[in-house]
């Protein structure tokens, strides 16, 4: 509601402002009610119907004629009456008389739902700026034609970055649907790029996710680490961390037979700093190490920059900065030298290296086999206790394990893949690793001009 008043702040909205959301808002909700199924303004009814299911706007039986419809609709935001008793607004504490139903609320009871009002009550209390931010939330939350996102932030700059860009992804929804729009795209990278309001500070981010449906209404959180803003600006500020990120990005984006995108590879790195409630989201260093495991694909100095974007990530983010050298060094000696080949004991690793037990054999044996054999071993037996067993966040000791692994043996030459042949091919691939990170066209995301 503050950005579609053209103000920064939503303590600086005024009356005036108030009644020219009001009548914006009210003038889309109209246009699209109305609407043909065909007509490209449709898709922002189906939004409406995926928050407001039980809405006058969104009804099977709402007029089809915009002057009535209109005439209906318009006391939903009309100012509150002069009553003796006003009741304090359900979700601000402001004067309100007049009491809405879950009817004209996103994300409330639904037909499934009993009725949770307290007795006696024929609605909750919700007084005008409320009303008027209740149907403006749309316009501020990443929608698709089934449900919204909203972000919540410690940092406010950050909330208002992420609604100015959504509203102007809505208004052209509004008026050419989502055919004008990239497929693919993502909240995610929306609520990161939010975050650069945070200038590399410390500041927590959520984002809600929800469906307000009649038959079955969900809710998705996800979240990122407080420390996420200062890992973005490191990554900015570093070329290596940089390439890393690019080439997480490219190694992460899709195509059709036609050669078009079918998934953004810039938004599903941005994906994997959000942490789902489930747990059941991907995390950026379960991603790099699986990526990493793809040998034949990367360079040494890509492997490089991916291994260090994956140690910085658990530094900043996690507080967590492991001395994985010493184990690292071990086993790249045993598989450069143990008995058999190289290949074998590589694969050998890989399919020991993510359990803490079976990963303790093999250090056991890697140890021992070296030593049998005349070579040095020089490991400071503290370095394994992080890797074993199950202790926190030992999972991800082990992946930046390997990472550090593939990357000693790139350095070494035992196992290194070499960059494309053709000359325009490589120049291609370094002027897109070049590119700054989370730079996806507003274009894609918005629709072009």
């Amino acid at each position: 509601m503050t950005v579609i008043a053209g103000k920064k702040r939503p303590e600086r909205v005024t009356s005036e402002d108030l009644d020219g959301v009001a009548r914006s808002v009210l003038t889309d909700v109209v246009h699209c009610a109305v609407a043909a199924k065909t007509d490209k303004a449709y898709d922002w009814w189906k939004v409406l119907f995926a928050l407001y299911p039980n809405s006058k706007a969104t009804h099977a039986g709402r007029s089809r004629d915009k002057t009535l419809l209109m005439e209906a609709l318009r006391p939903m935001f009309a100012s509150d009456g002069d009553t003796e008793t006003p009741a304090p607004c359900t979700f601000c504490g402001a004067p309100a008389s007049v009491l809405w139903a879950k009817s004209k609320l996103p994300l409330f009871d639904t037909n499934k739902a009993l009725n949770s009002l307290p007795p006696g009550l024929r609605g909750w209390p919700v007084c005008r700026g409320c009303r008027v931010a209740m149907w403006a939330l749309p316009y501020g939350a990443w929608v698709t034609a089934g449900s919204a996102t909203v972000l919540s932030c410690e940092t406010p700059a950050a909330e208002y970055e992420f609604a100015t860009r959504n509203v102007r992804r809505a208004r052209r929804i509004a008026q050419v649907g989502f055919s004008s729009l990239g497929g693919g795209a993502r909240p995610e990278l929306v609520a990161l790029r939010a975050l650069r309001a945070v200038e590399g500070g410390m500041s927590a981010t959520t984002l809600w996710s929800f469906k307000n449906d009649n038959q079955e209404p969900w809710l998705r959180v996800s979240r990122t680490r407080r420390a996420v803003p200062r890992f973005l600006a490191t990554v900015d500020g570093n070329r290596l961390l940089r390439r890393g990120w690019r080439l997480l990005e490219l190694a992460l984006t899709q195509r059709d037979r036609d050669g078009k995108v079918s998934v953004d590879g810039v938004g599903e790195a941005a994906r994997l700093v959000f942490e789902a409630e489930d747990r059941r989201s991907r995390s950026l260093v379960s991603q790099v190490h699986q990526l990493l495991w793809d040998t034949h694909r990367w360079s040494g100095g890509d492997r490089v920059a991916l291994t260090r974007l994956a140690f910085r990530y658990e530094k900043e983010v996690h507080g967590m900065e492991p001395d994985l050298k010493g184990v690292a060094i071990l086993i790249a000696d045993w598989i450069e030298h143990g008995s058999g080949s190289p290949r074998g004991r590589l694969a050998e690793y890989r399919n020991a290296g993510l359990s803490g037990y079976r990963l303790g054999q093999l250090l056991y044996q890697a140890g021992y086999r070296l030593k049998l054999d005349g070579r040095k071993v020089e490991v400071d037996p503290a370095a394994w206790q992080p890797l074993l067993g199950k202790q926190s966040r030992a999972w991800e000791h082990r992946m930046l394990l390997g990472a550090e692994v593939l990357r000693v043996l790139g350095e070494r030459g035992v196992e290194v893949a070499e960059p494309p042949d053709d000359p325009r091919e490589r120049e291609r691939v370094e002027a897109l690793l070049e590119q700054p990170v989370l730079v996806a066209d507003d274009e894609y995301y918005i629709g072009g001009a």
